[in-house]
């Protein structure tokens, strides 16, 4: 059944002749039918949630490319750089404006695997339990959270890998840079050149992080607006004051994972062959006793 259709109409100009205009009307009972098809109704969060996440990447990419940079700042005894205006204008300076989007398409092919996933599950599972006029109850909500931070790492971490390899590239000596063109060349090469696992690695504290991410943030958002209905009309106000509240937990919970995350999937081999890093928590520790705790927070 179509969802439209035409229906043309003739008059008379001045001149006497025929002018002919078609209006397009659309059909209220295919589109009926679309909304309330089960294929649609499943796959509707993850739709939604591939297009929210992409279209946040281009607004929040040159923060990411500024986060990755501080977190690798000070490895390995090189000079550190806390203040993010300073290390922004330090790529600007050295690089130009443009390497603010370095990754972008890593970026936005991560949001389409790991971003559609994380929001997917997470809203099919919550809605599952939600009662009509009450939140998802808490504890729901972190089971979802957890499901899909995992569930998004594990199609997700092969793009963060690539993306942070093209973020970090200038860092490096020039002899040492991969010089990725974009995610699909580095994805290409990652296997080619180091095998089918690589493309994981980082994967366990990139699944810690999106566990602890979904949870503070997806989780917390939901509870928040709850709490603030009785007090903060619905609307735009309501909304921003839920996501800051959501954005703030997600990112005590989160970052000493990313920190490692990011040390873990840009690391190579030393002189003698051997990683920097063992693992997870061998990133973590020697990063701790180098650079001090809050190390792990920077970036923040």
């Amino acid at each position: 059944m179509s969802s439209s259709s035409s229906i043309t109409t003739s008059t008379s100009s001045s001149s006497g002749s025929a002018v002919s205009a078609t209006t397009t009307t659309t059909n209220p009972v295919a589109v009926a039918t679309i909304k309330k098809n089960p294929y649609w109704l499943a796959g509707q969060p993850f739709v939604f949630g591939a297009i929210a996440a992409s279209f946040s990447t281009f607004c929040v990419q040159p923060i990411d490319m500024v986060k990755v940079r501080l977190q690798l700042s000070g490895e390995g005894g090189g000079a550190t750089i806390k203040n993010p205006f300073v290390m922004t204008a330090s790529i600007i300076r050295n690089e130009g404006p443009t390497a603010l989007y370095k990754g972008l398409s890593a970026a936005i092919f991560r949001q389409c695997t790991y971003g559609t996933v994380r929001l997917g599950l997470f809203r099919t599972i919550s809605d599952k339990f939600k009662e009509p006029g009450k939140p998802v109850p808490a504890s729901i909500s972190a089971l979802a959270g957890m499901a899909a931070g995992i569930g998004g790492s594990m199609v997700g971490t092969p793009s963060d890998v690539a993306l942070v390899r093209m973020q970090a590239d200038a860092t490096l000596p020039v002899e040492q840079r991969r010089n990725y063109t974009n995610v699909f060349s580095a994805l290409g090469r990652i296997v080619k050149e180091e095998g089918w696992r690589a493309l994981w690695k980082g994967n366990m504290p990139n699944i810690y992080r999106n566990v602890a991410m979904s949870v503070g943030m997806l989780a917390t958002y939901d509870q928040t607006k709850y709490a603030l209905a009785p007090y903060v009309p619905q609307g735009f106000w309501h909304n921003f004051a839920s996501s800051t509240c959501a954005g703030g937990m997600a990112s005590v919970l989160a970052l000493p994972f990313d920190f490692v995350k990011t040390r873990l999937q840009k690391q190579q081999p030393m002189a003698d062959g051997r990683l920097p890093y063992s693992g997870f928590f061998d990133c973590g520790l020697k990063s701790i006793r180098s650079e001090g705790f809050w190390s792990l927070y920077k970036g923040f």
